[in-house]
Parts: structure tokens; sequence; C-alpha cells
């Protein structure tokens, strides 16, 4: 096949992008804006590969989307390009709303087109992959997982625009036929990941003896799930997927974000003893601030579904899984100094 991959040089993507070319005979087309938190560092390792191209496109612009859909003829899209950080749809929502709702109805519009255009054989072949997040599903309280017919119910100006691109996405399936399939995962972590999110922030400040930022009391519940494991099963979806439907995609690992800060600086003890000046214990470098506004308590996946069906689950547990994202960062300097010399400072966002 040859997929297109919208978003392939962000942090979920590129895990996909390295995943497909690694372990199938799959090329890919990688559309990406390359916004700040995309990089094309993420995708050194892939991108001699006669089996990957890349396109510098925005997925708001219909006619470069309409030339790239024009030129590759995919097989399967899958549509990963999002602005996606909580903090920061707090301070700029309208970007969000931009890229994650008008963004998707593009793609949709020209997928449309050009599936119409396809023989029927190449028709039954072909899907519209949406990647979503568990956020649209709101705070989930004490009790209970979220499963794929649970209402939607978004906090966040980034959870209500993933919303709306769902809903959108399941209207061009049954108004206009286009074959689509959505998931919806839990929290990501692993390689790679741009340090914006709550566990490289922890990383790298601790090493660098900065704050280590929580909010609120730290008791927020999130399921994480390692990013190559997500990739995993975005490729049994978009392959083996029925059409129409949606499937939910974590990774059985509720921690509380305390929890999370806790072992990281636990790992770190370990690994990294020689610590900053003046820095006796990472925890000690715990700093709890003014809760989010808005923020949910609780997320939890239940991925009963895509086990049952697909034969998927996760292969790492939260604490193979952090152990590995330590060590990376650990031991991959030179990525995430760039990514700090460039757009990102370390900041705590979306608190004003």
């Amino acid at each position: 096949m040859k997929l297109l991959v919208t978003g392939g040089a962000g942090f979920i993507g590129s895990a996909l992008v390295r995943h497909v070319i690694a372990h199938t005979e799959d090329s890919i087309v990688n559309v990406d804006k390359l916004t700040y938190a995309g990089n094309l560092e993420s995708l050194v390792q892939v991108a001699s590969s006669h089996r990957y191209h890349f396109e510098k496109v925005d997925i708001c612009n219909a006619v470069e989307i309409h030339r790239v859909f024009l030129q590759h003829k995919p097989d399967a899209v899958m549509h990963l390009a999002a602005e996606s950080h909580v903090d920061r749809s707090i301070d700029a929502p309208g970007d969000f709303m931009a890229t994650n709702i008008m963004g998707t109805y593009v793609l949709l519009e020209e997928a449309r087109r050009y599936f119409s255009q396809l023989p029927v054989q190449q028709q039954n072949g072909f899907r519209f992959h949406h990647i979503s997040t568990d956020e649209v599903y709101g705070d989930l309280g004490k009790e209970g997982l979220f499963t794929e017919t649970n209402s939607y119910q978004p906090s966040s100006p980034y959870s209500a625009s993933k919303a709306s691109s769902d809903h959108l996405v399941r209207a061009w399936q049954r108004t206009f036929g286009l074959p689509t399939l959505v998931t919806n995962c839990s929290n990501n972590y692993g390689p790679y990941h741009f340090p914006e999110k709550l566990i490289p922030l922890m990383i790298l400040n601790a090493l660098s003896g900065r704050p280590l930022p929580v909010y609120g009391d730290g008791l927020q519940i999130r399921d994480w799930l390692y990013v190559e494991d997500h990739a995993r099963a975005l490729y049994k979806v978009v392959t083996e997927g029925e059409v129409g439907e949606t499937y939910n995609i974590g990774g059985h690992n509720e921690r509380r974000n305390i929890e999370v800060v806790h072992t990281i600086c636990d790992i770190l003890e370990k690994l990294v003893p020689q610590k900053p000046k003046g820095i006796h214990h990472y925890r000690d470098l715990i700093t709890f601030v003014t809760d989010r506004p808005g923020h949910d308590v609780r997320y939890a996946i239940d991925a009963a579904k895509i086990q049952r069906e697909l034969s998927w689950v996760p292969e790492e547990s939260f604490e193979t899984g952090i152990q590995k994202t330590v060590e990376w960062y650990l031991n991959n300097k030179q990525w995430w100094q760039r990514v700090q010399d460039g757009s990102y400072r370390g900041e705590c966002l979306g608190r004003g």
C-alpha cells in the first residue's frame, strides 16, 4: 500500500512512519506543515528509504492537498496532523479551530473527490483513518472506562476541536459513503516526544535542575500508552479495521500525574546520580502550580474492542515503557537540545 500520513513529522506520526518503513513493505507520503512540534530529525532513520516521501504542505491548503492526492495516488489516508497541546489551545484556540476542524474538512473533501474517481476495486480497499484522542469524552470520574459508545463531553478548546473533527469524519462516511475509521487513544509517551508534554518536560527539567511544575495537586489520572505500541495499533486498524467503526486504544496503565513524576525522579536517581549543583534529590524540584482551567480529573480507556476484533494488546507496561523513555532522552541529547534551541524553552503554558 501507499499510505498518505498527515502530521508524520510529529510525535505519534513519526512513530507510525518509522514503524511502517521498518516492519512492512508499504510506502509513506508524509504531509506535514512543520510547525513547532514537527521535526524531521525524528525521521532521519527512514529519510533515505525509497518508500518514504516528504511533502511540506499545510492540510488547510486545498490546492496543495489536491496536488498531493493527484501526484501520489494513495491507497489510504492516516490523518494525524493536528494542534495537540491543551495548554496552547487555552492561549490560542483559533489555531486549533483552523487546523483540527477546517484542515480535517479540506482532507475529507479531497479524499471524497479522489475516492469517487477510483476504480471499484481500488475503492474497496481505500480507507480514511482519523486519529483522535480520549479527551473528546471529557472527565470520566472516579469509576469506569471510556468505551467507543461514550457520549462526547470535551472540556478544552483542543478536545472540542478534535470532537468536531471526529463528527465530520463520521458524517462524511454516513452521508457520502467515504470509507472512514476513527481511533481514540489515551496519553502517549516515548521517544521523540516534544518537551512541552508532561513526561519529557519532567525529564529534561530534572536534568537541568529546573522546577518540575505539577498542575494542582497532581492527582489527575491518565492512562499511559507507549507510542510504539500505538503505532502498531494504528497500522492494525487501517489494514484490518472495519469501515465505519471506532476503536479505542489504551495502554492499561492508569497513573496519577504525581506518580508519573515520582517515577521519573526515582529512575533518574539511579541513572544520573550526579545532580545539578545544590540539588539533593530530584523530587525536591517538584513545584505545584495553579491548575489548568477546565482540567479533567481522570481519563481511562477500555481497549477491549481492538483486542477482541484486531488482536492488538500493548507490549509495554508503564514500568518498562517509562524506563525506555528516560533512557532514550539520556542517550539522545542532541535531538532534544536542538529542539530546545528552537521554539520551546520548557515553560508552563496556558495558565494565564
